[in-house]
């Protein structure tokens, strides 16, 4: 199952910093969110792409994790050389992650 069937995102990018959001469809399916969307796995996602740290935030009340990711856009949106980097088409990647069978039995 990938995260994009659970969730959609929303994004902002500011310098060489990339901001992501993920929201739950459903806010039931929060603490499935929390457990299996993890800083670490976005940033093995991103490995080669996100030079800097990961850090999450949770939003319970709204039921959506905020990804702030550093050194993630090559210098910066205007300063990049490369196509698509920036926010928007990470959070599509990162809705493409793919969640553990067992989550998505779960999510059923």
């Amino acid at each position: 199952m990938k995260l994009r069937e659970l969730a959609h995102s929303r994004t902002g990018d500011k310098g060489n910093m990339s901001n992501i959001s993920v929201i739950a469809f459903d806010p039931a399916n929060y603490a499935l969110l929390c457990e299996h969307v993890t800083p670490e796995r976005v940033k093995a996602l991103f490995a080669g792409i996100v030079h800097g740290e990961v850090t999450r935030y949770e939003l319970p009340n709204i039921a959506a994790l905020n990804f702030v990711l550093t050194d993630a856009l090559g210098g910066g949106v205007t300063r990049s050389l490369a196509l698509d980097a920036h926010g928007k088409s990470l959070s599509s990647a990162l809705l493409d992650l793919e969640l553990p069978e067992q989550a998505a039995a779960e999510s059923i």
